[in-house]
């Protein structure tokens, strides 16, 4: 499935800003269930530096810095992405129990596994370099078990995943059912939640959003001992049989992946139930949300500002 999505964000102060330098993370990964064919910058007004990089996640980084006064500032991301048909991870993916996920992860060990000197031929030369790929792969996901700025592990969070996660219960059915659970148990308040609320609150009062949902999930896996990452990114609405599709009324979208050896990350959107593949999108993954803030920056002066924001996901 291909889609084109445009994404702008329009700031407006009632002063003049003099410089703002601005960090995005608004171009599509490149992964093994989607390719990023072309992304593209328009900011107004012309910024003065531009550069693009890489950050620790893996994620596409856009640095710009506008030198002129202004008290107007639109960027707008079009990009084009082929998003691939799902794939049969999770055949092997339910293989194991949580509990044999959790130990793998919890093992302290830093050594690589040992290389035989006498194995020779090339089907045993494959299976070394698969032992050290899954190796690779199990201790990167270790940096996913930790707390990080907006997730701290509790008892709260063990108590309430603990339902999910029965003895001897395969991790990807365990998994399944807790975003089932956060689907049917939590309701979605746009009113409710800001950036900084605690997720302690979110808990307690059962109401937020996407990005709440996911962070409660990945709380909640983090507590078990299973290693949880942050995706955001957009998913494709449709509109209901009889109306016409609204441009610009998608919005941005917030899902949690979770690690399996040997089959890798597996995708869970909580706020719609369902595994994501054909209709989602990926922008950025990370600890949580403050590692992928779609656009962030520092801008001096301008006083107060208001801000809107316009996503557009259509398939082509």
């Amino acid at each position: 499935m291909k889609y084109r999505i445009t994404h702008s964000t329009l700031y407006q102060y009632n002063q003049l800003v003099g410089l703002c330098q601005n960090e995005a993370r608004l171009k599509p990964r490149d992964f093994w269930r989607q390719q990023c064919h072309s992304c593209v910058f328009d900011i107004g007004p012309e910024p003065a530096d531009f550069n693009e990089r890489i950050d620790f996640f893996g994620n596409h980084v856009a640095y710009f810095a506008i030198q002129q006064p202004h008290q107007r500032l639109l960027v707008t991301v079009t990009s084009e992405v082929t998003v691939f048909p799902k794939d049969m991870r999770n055949e092997l993916a339910n293989r194991l129990t949580w509990e044999q996920v959790r130990d793998q992860l919890q093992e302290t060990s830093c050594k690589t596994p040992l290389q035989s000197q006498h194995q020779n031929g090339s089907a045993q030369s494959q299976s070394q370099n698969s032992l050290l790929n899954t190796y690779d792969e199990l201790h990167d996901a270790k940096l996913y078990l930790l707390d990080s700025p907006m997730l701290i592990a509790s008892a709260d969070l063990m108590a309430y995943a603990q339902a999910s996660f029965q003895a001897g219960r395969p991790l990807v059915e365990a998994v399944a059912d807790l975003m089932r659970r956060i689907h049917v148990d939590f309701t979605y308040d746009p009113s409710f939640t800001t950036i900084a609320t605690p997720l302690s609150d979110v808990l307690h009062f059962r109401r937020g959003v996407c990005q709440d949902f996911a962070h409660l999930a990945i709380g909640c896996l983090r507590s078990m001992g299973i290693a949880a990452r942050y995706v955001s990114g957009y998913v494709e609405t449709l509109p209901e049989p009889g109306k016409q599709r609204l441009v610009g009324a998608d919005a941005s979208h917030a899902w949690f992946a979770v690690y399996v050896p040997e089959a890798g990350w597996l995708e869970f959107d909580p706020t719609n139930n369902k595994q994501p593949f054909d209709q989602h999108i990926s922008l950025a993954w990370g600890r949580d949300y403050t590692d992928v803030t779609p656009l962030k920056g520092i801008a001096f002066g301008g006083g107060q500002h208001t801000l809107s924001v316009s996503v557009d996901v259509l398939r082509l």
